[in-house]
């Protein structure tokens, strides 16, 4: 005898007793209300999964634009450092200085 993996080790006599006793719970009108419920929700659900699918499918189709533009800056300007005069040419400098006299 085989069986389903979502029933498991139920037999013949259990499964007419949960269907009876639903039967009895809910009523024969109730039912075939309760199918078109369920039904309708899975419809809805599989739809809305195809629809992510699809969305998904269609992000990774499309190249990918940047949605800011970007704008180059302006090239900087150079900046000119004056070299660090060596201590020779301190001295020498010191040297060529005249003398402040005061009057």
């Amino acid at each position: 005898m085989s069986t389903l993996l979502f029933i498991g080790g139920l037999g013949g006599w259990e499964i007419l007793l949960i269907v009876t006793i639903i039967l009895i719970f809910f009523g024969a009108k109730k039912i075939p209300e309760l199918a078109r419920g369920l039904g309708t929700g899975m419809r809805e659900f599989k739809n809305a999964t195809k629809e992510i699918k699809n969305e998904v499918e269609k992000e990774n189709s499309e190249p990918r634009q940047s949605t800011t533009t970007a704008t180059t800056p302006p090239p900087a300007e150079p900046v000119v450092v004056a070299p660090t005069p060596s201590a020779e040419e301190k001295k020498t400098a010191e040297g060529n200085q005249s003398p402040k006299t005061e009057t």
